[in-house]
Parts: structure tokens; C-alpha cells; sequence
């Protein structure tokens, strides 16, 4: 470690208080989310309050867009469009945040770090071979792009970054890694609760009432908005990005034949902890999908009532299997683009026990869609500190590691 690194990291330990920038560009290929994060800490430099300063969103324009859901399929994505993308990411990530200190009146000055998620363009379900130097090698790999120097260079702040990466070489899963910054912002003493974001996939972290950190677990559930978001875009030819409100899927009907039929997806059955992503639920499952779906003569309407049902009834189903038989919760605080999804969010609720409260992170005082990027402020700062920040209960991992890269 170069010596002004190594100041800079204790330059940072020895505060008190800090003030952190979190992104996050997930699943759903929708843009950059970026949070301005103060991170409060008592005599022993252990969190004691998170508070959000600051939120900004930056859409990313069609061609990103389509150039980046080119590169998460095997079958269109290039080498030199990714190595270009991997840089070129980056670029926006720094405009964002400069977004966003125009917007909030901070300069750059005041802020101590960045740490962002990346863009994940594949994620490895389980484990794969490679050919090693004594015989096949067990692999678990997962890639998020976006240069951790460009940005540092464009703003001139320590950047943290490329968080999975240990947690999979410690023999995790590498996902799902927010449940450690859920812990700290929604964990209660009496109540029992379950973070629930719905971005391009699902995932769940469950948080019993007074649980420590080894006693929360986590998972991916399936598909979120991806499933729903490109039948939209398929069926407006790109006028339209995502049902809005779920009005679309409110006038159809859900067909159960079509909903049994990827109701019977493996996946659910796996028990935690688990990943997923686009390269299992993306453009391949969405013609398949839609294919079921004009063979039984479904209108647009109806088929995507019955995507946004099959997100409902296997959250619904995951939490039956996998959640209540060992964890006592009262209530569902969703995130994530799925939160302004009415009817997402009423089908869900129709598939719990009575009395079930089902809430957004905006109750709380963080945008629906800001949750993640906060969780990843609180990554990259216990990075910085020297500290584990994923669950081993949740990745699988056999012990907590120090997550991410840094680039000074």
C-alpha cells in the first residue's frame, strides 16, 4: 500500500463522522441511482445513525441501454463493447455524481469517499470448472463493470468498489450483500421485519426482531421487474419502458396455466442462500414467456398481469417456504422500482396472512428507490474502516471478509 494511501485510510478511521456517496446501477438496466450518506459513529467508530443527505437519478439513455442488455446475453455480448462499457460506465457514474452536489449544494470537498456497486453484466449461479494446473478448478465468479480509477480520477475521492468479488472467492454465493446495510437501518428490538427490494430480480433480507448479524439471512427470489418491464417494452415497440403504477396489468386477467407453467422454475425450490440474475431471467425467459403466452391466445394485458403475478406469488411462496417456518416477522418495507407498482404490491398482499403490514422504504424516510445505493454508502465505509461487511448467514460464505477494492 502506497504511504498516501495508508494516510488517507487512517486519516479516514480517525474521524468521527463521514459523509459518503453510495451507487448503484442494478438489474433492471433503468440508470444510476446515487445517495449522499452521513455515517455517524460513537467512541468505538461503530455506526450509530445513517442518515440520507441527498438523492439523485440519472436514466441511462436508450443506446446504454441497449448496449448494456446486449452484453448481459451469451449470445450478443462482445469483448470490446464490454471493455469499452466497463470504462465508459464509469463516466456516467461521475457525471451522476456531479449531479448530485448541484443538487444538494455539497461539494466534493466535504465528502469522504464513493462506493459503488457497478453494473453486474453476468452472475454465476453456483459453481463452474476451469481448467487449473493440477486438475478442473471449482470457480464462482460473478462481474460488475465500471472502472474504479476513471471515477476516482473524474472526482478526485477515494473509490470503493467490485464488492462481490471476495465474498466469492471466501466461497459465498457474492449476493445478496445490502442485507448487511439493512441490518443497521431497519433492524428493530420488538419487531420482526422483512426488507423487500424488487429491482430487475427480487431478493428478501430477513431481519427477526432484536437479530444480530448472524441470525439474518437473505436471498434472491426470482425475477422482479425484468420479466415485466420487457414484455412492456416488446408490446409498445420501446414507447413505454415499464407498466407504470401497474395500470397495464390491472385491466388483464392473470392466466393461471401460463403462471403454473414458470411457477415450476427449480430455482424457487433451491433452498438459500442463493443468487440470480439476467442471464437467467433476461431476454431468453421473456421470449419463452411470451411465447406460452400467444400459444394460449392471452392479449398483452393478461400476459402481463400474469408476469407481474408470477414476481407476487413467488415472493409470496419464498416467504411461506423458506421464511416463516423459522423466522417470526409482521412486516414487508418493499424497495425498489417494484414499490410504485400498485398492483405488484397488492397481489403481494393478497398472498399473505391476514393482518400482514406491507410498507415502502419511503415511510421511513428513504425513497423507494434510494434504499440500495444507502446500503452501499454503509459497504464502502466499512471497507474503509477495516471492517466485514457481508453475512456469512446470507452468502454462504464460511466466515465475513472485507468486501471491495480501492482505488485512491
Amino acid at each position: 500500500m502506497h504511504t498516501s494511501q495508508n494516510q488517507g485510510l487512517e486519516s479516514y478511521k480517525a474521524k468521527k463522522d463521514h459523509l459518503v456517496i453510495g451507487l448503484m446501477s442494478g438489474t433492471s438496466l433503468d440508470g444510476v441511482d446515487a445517495a449522499l450518506v452521513a455515517i455517524e459513529t460513537d467512541a468505538q467508530h461503530q455506526i450509530t445513525n445513517v442518515s440520507l443527505k441527498g438523492f439523485h437519478y440519472v436514466p441511462y439513455s436508450d443506446e446504454i441501454r441497449k448496449r448494456l442488455m446486449a452484453l448481459c446475453s451469451v449470445e450478443t455480448s462482445r469483448i470490446d463493447d464490454l471493455v469499452i462499457a466497463h470504462y465508459g460506465l464509469s463516466e456516467w457514474y461521475a457525471f451522476t455524481v456531479k449531479q448530485l452536489m448541484e443538487l444538494t449544494g455539497a461539494s466534493l470537498d466535504q465528502v469522504d469517499a464513493i462506493s459503488t456497486h457497478g453494473q453486474t453484466v453476468w452472475h454465476v449461479a453456483g459453481v463452474e470448472t476451469f481448467p487449473g494446473p493440477e486438475g478442473p478448478l471449482p470457480v464462482r465468479a460473478s462481474l460488475q463493470i465500471g472502472e474504479l480509477s476513471t471515477l476516482a480520477e473524474r472526482t478526485g475521492l477515494p473509490v470503493v468498489g467490485n464488492f462481490h468479488a471476495r465474498d466469492l472467492a471466501a466461497g459465498g454465493v457474492g449476493t445478496p450483500l445490502v442485507p448487511y446495510g439493512d441490518k443497521i437501518i431497519f433492524g428493530h428490538p420488538e419487531k420482526g421485519r422483512l426488507l423487500q427490494n424488487i429491482g430487475g430480480i427480487s431478493n428478501v433480507t430477513v431481519i427477526p426482531a432484536g437479530a444480530s448479524f448472524d441470525q439474518v439471512f437473505a436471498f434472491d427470489i426470482g425475477p422482479g421487474n425484468m420479466v415485466m418491464d420487457e414484455l412492456v417494452q416488446i408490446s409498445t415497440g420501446g414507447a413505454k419502458r415499464y407498466d407504470e403504477g401497474g395500470q397495464i396489468a390491472a385491466t388483464g386477467q392473470v392466466s393461471q396455466p401460463l403462471l403454473d407453467i414458470f411457477l415450476a422454475d427449480p430455482f424457487y425450490q433451491m433452498k438459500p442462500p442463493k443468487g440470480t440474475g439476467r442471464e437467467v431471467y433476461g431476454k431468453a425467459f421473456v421470449a419463452k414467456f411470451k411465447a406460452n403466452a400467444d400459444k394460449l391466445a392471452l392479449s398483452f394485458e393478461d400476459t402481463l398481469a400474469t408476469a407481474t403475478a408470477l414476481t407476487a406469488t413467488t415472493i409470496t411462496n419464498a416467504y411461506k417456504q423458506f421464511v416463516f417456518p423459522v423466522a417470526h416477522v409482521q412486516e414487508v418495507i418493499v424497495s425498489g422500482g417494484g414499490a410504485h407498482n400498485q398492483t405488484l404490491l397488492n397481489m403481494i398482499k393478497q398472498g399473505l396472512p391476514d393482518g400482514f403490514e406491507v410498507t415502502t422504504t419511503a415511510k421511513y424516510g428513504i425513497p423507494d428507490d434510494a434504499k440500495e445505493a444507502v446500503a452501499y454508502a454503509i459497504l464502502g465505509h466499512e471497507t474503509l474502516m477495516g471492517r466485514p461487511s457481508n453475512v456469512p448467514s446470507v452468502t454462504g460464505a464460511p466466515k465475513p471478509v472485507i468486501l471491495g477494492n480501492l482505488s485512491w
